[in-house]
């Protein structure tokens, strides 16, 4: 799942943060790959679901945050957790933070998953978003 989520967004050229964007009930930092931008489409998450199932997520950071401006994990808006944030508290972003991918057991939005979270860098090496699959338990 991981391979085809990072697969299908470097098809659309090299990752990078510009503008801000209305995601759900907040702003956030527009995400793109090439010129494409990210928020609040569900293409490619949608495609890594229907290819390998699960769950698939791309978060933005904004300011210490990481939020899902991209995401199936299910919510409540139109049916998906768009624009939640990454628990601040929770194992992944420990790494993620370190610019290190994390593999792991963990709780989204009071449900167990095991999950994959790989930083989103752009040009220069700065940690911008996360990519993140996930199959619930």
């Amino acid at each position: 799942a991981m391979a085809i989520l990072k697969a299908e967004t470097a098809k659309l050229g090299a990752p990078k943060v510009e503008g801000t964007v209305p995601t759900a009930d907040k702003t956030t930092p527009g995400l793109y790959f090439g010129s494409t931008k990210v928020n609040n489409d569900f293409t490619i998450v949608d495609k890594v679901k229907a290819e390998a199932g699960g769950t698939a997520s791309l978060f933005v950071k904004s300011g210490d945050e990481y939020v899902r401006v991209s995401t199936n994990v299910p919510g409540s808006v139109q049916g998906r957790a768009q624009g939640t944030i990454l628990d601040p508290k929770g194992k992944a972003i420990l790494n993620v933070n370190k610019g290190e991918a994390f593999y792991g057991e963990v709780d989204i939005l009071g449900k167990p998953y095991v999950t994959g979270y790989d930083p989103i860098k752009d040009a220069s090496g700065k940690v911008i978003g996360i990519w993140y699959v996930g199959y619930e338990k």
